[in-house]
């Protein structure tokens, strides 16, 4: 479906932007990878999905909340791979505080991250996905991003802020062939979350197992995480000619979090 396309996947080095990063690929997408870690990691990953998928997959470790280098990824991604059709906005922090105590910096860096990236990215792929007539913009958003919890001020502050930037886009891009739209997930089991049941499971002196089962119980009705596989699986059908009038939406897929 989508052979001769380009993919650019933030923050696709693991969690769910691989996952994405996986899917678009095996709809014979090129990719073109961002994200951090480990050097080796990151080049078995890259060549990987190559050899599965019959791609070319490229890799950038633009810094994204330095702007210039969020621009510089849609600039590489062109080079490199000859166009950018897909964009999918992923790559997230989080910081957890009350927000009498959150540090000015890390509001910041969560903002900068979160939603400004997001900004730089599609202001830089827009212009040319326009040109084409063609073009998908996927922000992965979150459940947060219609919700919000206690703690989580920056980031749920940044969610919301990427559905509203999502719904902008969409309406200046209305009359096109460039749709944008959001994902939201609820609980996904990413090396975000992880961190999450880790410190929840040390607080409370429990194993991480109940810790998993206890985080899903408090907010998530379905009391299983969603997958990469799955937000993959929705991230191809809002690139299919089936989503064509798709515009601006924010879908989540949450185990009936907001259905509450």
């Amino acid at each position: 479906m989508l052979k001769g396309k380009v993919a650019v996947v933030t923050g696709s080095t693991s969690g769910i932007g691989l996952g994405i990063a996986r899917a678009l690929a095996g709809q014979g997408a090129d990719v073109m990878l961002n994200g951090f870690g480990d050097a080796a990691e990151i080049e078995k990953v890259r060549s990987g999905i190559a050899a599965e998928f019959g791609v070319k997959v490229g890799y950038n470790g633009a810094d994204l909340s330095k702007p210039a280098e969020t621009k510089g990824l849609i600039e590489a991604a062109t080079s490199e791979l000859g166009k950018v059709d897909v964009l999918v906005n992923n790559a997230g922090i989080q910081v957890v505080s009350p927000v009498e105590d959150f540090p000015d910096d890390k509001w910041e860096l969560v903002i900068s991250i979160n939603l400004s990236a997001a900004f730089y990215a599609i202001k830089a792929a827009v212009p040319q996905m326009k040109s084409r007539n063609w073009g998908r913009i996927i922000n992965i958003a979150s459940v947060h991003g219609l919700v919000a919890s206690t703690n989580k001020v920056a980031y749920v502050a940044a969610k919301h802020g990427i559905v509203g930037m999502t719904k902008v886009v969409a309406l200046e891009t209305a009359e096109t062939g460039v749709t944008c739209n959001a994902i939201c997930p609820g609980w996904v089991l990413t090396p975000l979350v992880q961190k999450q049941i880790d410190a929840w499971a040390e607080r409370d002196g429990i194993s991480k197992e109940e810790a998993g089962r206890a985080l899903l119980s408090e907010k998530q009705p379905s009391k299983q995480f969603v997958t990469p596989d799955q937000l993959g699986a929705l991230a191809v059908f809002m690139c299919s000619d089936a989503a064509s009038n798709l515009r601006g939406a924010a879908v989540n897929m949450d185990g009936g979090w907001c259905a509450q």
